[in-house]
């Protein structure tokens, strides 16, 4: 006798209860991000506020830190992903919809310890597929962001100057150096 099993559906994925730290759907399969440590927690939180502090004022855009987003049959977990504000979805109250069925326009992933860089390499390639304008890889280990463009060569920044691309709808200039800087929480006064 043969059982077979019935392949994951992304609906069957997302009727199931939400982990910690927060699972993704790739390809008919679950995948568990892992733990986020103190590295990876200080950059989302510093890279989110600083985009928020120039997108949100003037409804721009906004950052939003581990949202899930559905799409292209995946339903993954960006580190930061970063919406232009019309792209938004509100309910009926104006109030942030739960549900974002649509690649970020922006979309940052955080390296972590033991991480697989080919799956959030992977990740933001699907993404830039799906009409993200730019997506950063931060490997907070090498001091370096990886830069990713629809249709073009990734770019590795790692000089403390060099500055790093944001999308054409932000007012926002950030050098690696900026960046890598808010990991010395200890120095600042």
């Amino acid at each position: 006798m043969t059982t077979t099993t019935k392949p994951l559906t992304i609906a069957d994925f997302l009727k199931l209860p939400e982990t910690k730290p927060s699972s993704e759907f790739i390809d008919g399969k679950i995948y568990q991000k892992p733990m986020p440590q103190g590295k990876h927690s200080t950059l989302q939180i510093c890279l989110a506020n600083t985009v928020n502090e120039v997108g949100f004022p003037e409804k721009i855009a906004y950052a939003f830190p581990e949202l899930r987003c559905t799409f292209g049959g995946r339903s993954i977990v960006p580190d930061v992903a970063v919406f232009r504000w019309e792209r938004i979805p509100f309910d009926a109250d104006g109030e942030v919809a739960n549900v974002f069925e649509c690649s970020p326009d922006w979309t940052i992933e955080i390296l972590s310890p033991d991480q697989s860089q080919t799956r959030v390499t992977d990740n933001i390639l699907f993404c830039l597929r799906h009409q993200t304008r730019l997506g950063w890889l931060i490997d907070p280990d090498e001091k370096a962001v990886i830069c990713f463009y629809p249709n073009q060569l990734p770019e590795i920044m790692r000089q403390p100057e060099d500055r790093l691309p944001v999308p054409d709808f932000l007012s926002l200039q950030l050098t690696v150096e900026q960046v890598f800087s808010w990991l010395k929480l200890g120095q600042r006064l």
